[in-house]
């Protein structure tokens, strides 16, 4: 049998049917009918007018197809007469977060306008990117940029349906849409889209197109990008996730608030089920791996995106990279980023590494907060937070939405008041917790009085019902030491209740503060808190940095630096009296007085600085001249501009705390002033470094001066104001200040390696009452956090000059500095005891006042000129004592008249 093609096969015609004799009929000789067509013709008449028909419509379709070629190609050129160019994608540079880093490494915090972090295809696993392929563009690698065959299978999906059930973009579509065209919905932007698509596929790689894709695409919650979204829901990187997790994440691209799965886990779960299904059936991943991902438990977390307690030194890092990337600055500094100001720190996608050290700003924030909740309750009770009425109960304990974390660590939380008795207080912290606060804790809720100072040790409220009833709502803490239950005589104790969460009454502070610690070496600003709380829960004003108050006595170490330029030394003798002071222009009378309104009396100097002698400061400068003091001030970069007059000596002119603590590193840094510095290094988005700051060390003091000051700050804390930071236990400096009025209270400490400065006060300028001044609100502010922070340096001691200094016991158990040739018995130094100055031909030294011995004609002399001990001349002592009975007399009346009112 001879082979056929198909061809052949087609063209072959069927052979004829056999022809049956048919009887004759009719009257036709042929038998055939006498009228009608013949029988031959009909059949090409029909065929004949099928031909006619077919090349008809032929031509009719071959017009059509020239038509619709014609519409089209007008359509394309309509279309592509005003697409896009292609230089936004050249360009790509979508808002990138902005990263800001501690000194070991650790996230303080971030700057965004949108959550994207970029990353590329060889920095994820392979199943991450085929995860999206799989649900979104599974021929992504072999179409042009636009898949017919998706289109057509999603039209005919969505006419069945009767609704938009599918849709038939290419990942290149969904990336032009994205960065090229807007989200509206027209036949227009569709085949611009698809225009785009197709040319886009002729520009760049399939794989920079995948790239652009996974960092642009919006997932939820504020995530832009795989990266953002590993962090967001899995608190890890996209590298580092499941097959399982990026199948979550995959799915999230359709409808991202659809599937969120912290609103709508079941749904967020059912489309992951979806795409590891594809994943499957595709074959890019195995059975085994899609049974483990099925199974896989997802816990939903974010990575941590601030530093809990670091939020006011994000923001002043924040407003320093703002002024930094002004346009004015940026070319000073040599840097083109195209951005400028806001813009560059919250698109631009750096990196900032800053000088916070995590331990040192968790232990200056837990300080700052724990001294001024100390203060407020010195202050008094200033009643409850709030008071409902019973129709409210329900709705506030379900809404505030207490869980029993909030307790931990020291965590406080607000308390519904249900029951009030006069040795408890029971309350309700939700719906399925109770407490009970123990009046024990209450003793310190007293009336406020700021003219009388508290008794720590006295319990000024017994009865809780005199300060609480039911219905208050209050704050409150976990007693650390509850007390157990009595037994009554005779009887076994009962048992404490478990259900009662055994809680203290606390109270929110209205006093403010701050606190910022600066190493000299390093110039490194350590930790900055700028008040009780920040953000949401309090403010973003940086007392650290805004706000401008006057620093009292804590001014008066600069006094003495210049004073020791001029001719005095440590052992100088000032006199503590009355002066009275008229301006020779305005003929304003001024009298100046101390703190505690006494009057000691002559005194060597660094004993008037460790005592914080007002008097003896002013006479200081009334010696040597308002000018040198200025002119210290502005050597060791205090900032305001002074006036030249006395009251600067006694810290009149306002400043802030980081401006103090600057100017105190010298007296720690052998006389160089370090410049505050946070930011420390600043790297592009793929990671160049486009800044970095060097440690500036300013030369204002001499290295003698510096040592000699230290010594004298020292001073201040073995046997001055600074006492109670004996118990650090390590050689510290210090210097207490206390404004008029005790408006302002300031602690300064410093050590070789570490300056704080530690500011308390109300933002609207008013007393704190009796006893809140630099050493009793300020100070122990500075011990907490110190008892900490200094564990992470060496207890070392000022570093002695190599010259220029000598050594001298002045008294038993003392041994001060001086400069080379300044010491006592050489006849050099300054006094002032009220004279017309000039050196001092009585010594330089009091031996005994400052030993905790009375000032008496027995024990209360002086070093003559030849270094024979010879007494205070007694008219000097006599003037003193009558100065301190008139004070004492005075002082005890008024505390009486104080003490009376607060009992009636």
């Amino acid at each position: 049998m001879s082979n056929i093609s198909k061809d052949e096969l087609l063209s072959l015609e069927a052979p004829a049917a056999p022809q049956k004799s048919a009887p004759k009929s009719g009257n036709g000789k042929d038998g055939s009918p006498k009228s009608g067509r013949k029988s031959g013709k009909a059949p090409a008449q029909k065929r004949g007018c099928l031909s006619r028909i077919f090349r008809f419509f032929l031509w009719l379709c071959v017009l059509g197809v020239l038509a619709a070629a014609g519409g089209g190609y007008a359509l394309y050129k309509w279309a592509e007469g005003d697409l896009p160019s292609f230089s936004k994608i050249a360009d790509y540079r979508p808002p990138l977060v902005t990263t800001v880093l501690a000194r070991d490494g650790s996230l303080i915090g971030q700057f965004y306008r949108e959550r994207r972090f970029l990353v590329t295809l060889d920095q994820l696993p392979p199943f991450v990117p085929q995860a999206f392929l799989a649900v979104e563009d599974d021929q992504f690698y072999e179409h042009p940029g636009v898949d017919i065959k998706a289109i057509v299978r999603a039209a005919i999906a969505n006419f069945q349906t009767g609704r938009t059930a599918q849709g038939g973009s290419t990942i290149t579509q969904q990336v032009v849409k994205r960065l090229m065209l807007t989200p509206e919905k027209s036949y227009e932007r569709k085949l611009k889209e698809a225009i785009l698509a197709y040319r886009l596929e002729q520009q760049l790689s399939k794989n920079d197109i995948l790239t652009l894709y996974i960092n642009q695409l919006f997932l939820g919650n504020n995530a832009y990008g795989v990266e953002a979204a590993a962090r967001v829901y899995f608190a890890k990187h996209a590298s580092e996730l499941t097959i399982a997790e990026a199948a979550l994440i995959a799915g999230l691209g359709q409808s991202p608030s659809a599937y969120n799965p912290y609103r709508n886990p079941k749904a967020a779960e059912k489309r992951q089920q979806h795409v590891l299904r594809r994943l499957r059936d595709l074959g890019w991943i195995s059975d085994a791996q899609y049974d483990e991902a099925v199974h896989q438990k997802l816990e939903y977390r974010a990575m941590q995106s601030t530093n809990p307690t670091g939020g006011w030194y994000l923001e002043e890092v924040r407003r320093q990279l703002v002024e930094m990337f002004s346009q004015e600055n940026a070319a000073k500094l040599g840097v083109d980023l195209g951005l400028y100001g806001e813009d560059a720190v919250y698109e631009l996608g750096l990196t900032v590494h800053t000088a916070m050290d995590p331990v040192q700003q968790k232990a200056a924030h837990d300080g700052l907060r724990k001294g001024l909740e100390e203060a407020t309750k010195r202050h008094g009770w200033r009643g409850p937070h709030d008071h409902l009425e019973p129709s409210e109960y329900d709705k506030f304990l379900t809404e505030k939405r207490f869980k029993l974390e909030d307790l931990d660590e020291g965590g406080w939380a607000r308390a519904l008041v249900t029951k009030v008795t006069a040795k408890y207080v029971d309350v309700f912290l939700s719906p399925d917790h109770k407490g009970r606060v123990d009046v024990k804790s209450m003793k310190w809720c007293r009336t406020p009085n700021k003219k009388v100072r508290p008794d720590p040790n006295h319990a000024y409220v017994t009865d809780a019902r005199k300060i609480i009833k039911k219905g208050d709502v209050i704050w409150v803490s976990r007693d650390p030491n509850p007390e157990k239950p009595k037994a009554a005589k005779g009887k076994k104790a009962p048992a404490a209740d478990p259900a009662l969460i055994p809680l203290q009454l606390e109270q929110l502070p209205d006093v403010q503060g701050a606190m910022v610690s600066i190493e000299p070496e390093t110039c490194d600003v350590v930790a900055m808190v700028g008040g009780y709380a920040f953000g949401s829960s309090g403010s973003q004003f940086n007392r650290v940095t805004q706000a401008m108050r006057q620093p009292g006595s804590a001014f008066k170490p600069v006094v003495y630096s210049a004073a020791l330029d001029q001719g005095f030394t440590p052992t100088s003798m000032l006199l503590d009296a009355p002066i009275l002071i008229i301006d020779k222009w305005t003929k304003e009378v001024w009298r100046p007085g101390n703190d505690d309104g006494r009057f000691l009396g002559p005194m060597p100097l660094h004993q008037a600085l460790a005592r914080s002698r007002n008097l003896c400061t002013i006479r200081v400068v009334q010696e040597m001249g308002v000018k040198h003091v200025i002119t210290r001030a502005k050597s060791l970069m205090l900032a305001p501009e002074f006036p030249p007059n006395l009251a600067i000596s006694l810290g009149a002119v306002a400043v802030t705390p980081l401006n103090m603590a600057q100017a105190y590193t010298a007296f720690a840094n052998g006389g160089k002033v370090s410049s505050p510095r946070m930011i420390t290094r600043i790297q592009g988005p793929w990671g160049n470094t486009i800044y970095e700051a060097q440690p500036e060390h300013i030369e204002a003091i001499t290295p003698q001066n510096a040592y000699v000051m230290a010594h004298l700050l020292k001073g201040v804390v073995n046997s001055g104001t600074g006492r109670k930071a004996l118990v650090l236990e390590r050689p510290l400096g210090g210097k207490t200040g206390t404004t008029n009025e005790e408006n302002d209270a300031w602690f300064i400490g410093v050590t070789p390696h570490l300056v704080t400065a530690t500011y308390v006060g109300y933002d609207q300028l008013q007393s704190m009452g009796k006893g809140e001044g630099g050493s009793g609100s300020a100070l122990p502010c500075y011990l907490h956090y110190a008892k900490e922070a200094l564990k992470a340096y060496p207890p070392d001691d000022f570093a002695k000059p190599e010259t220029g200094i000598v050594d001298v016991a002045v008294n038993e158990g003392l041994t001060l500095p001086f400069y080379e040739g300044t010491e006592p018995f050489t006849g050099y130094g300054l006094s002032a005891l009220g004279t017309e100055g000039g050196v001092d031909e009585v010594g330089a030294a009091l031996m005994n006042l400052g030993s905790g011995l009375p000032t008496t004609p027995e024990n209360a002399t002086m070093t003559g000129p030849d270094g024979q001990i010879i007494p205070i001349p007694p008219e000097i002592l006599a003037r003193q004592q009558q100065a301190e009975e008139r004070r004492r007399a005075e002082e005890q009346a008024k505390e009486g008249e104080d003490l009376l009112k607060e009992i009636f």
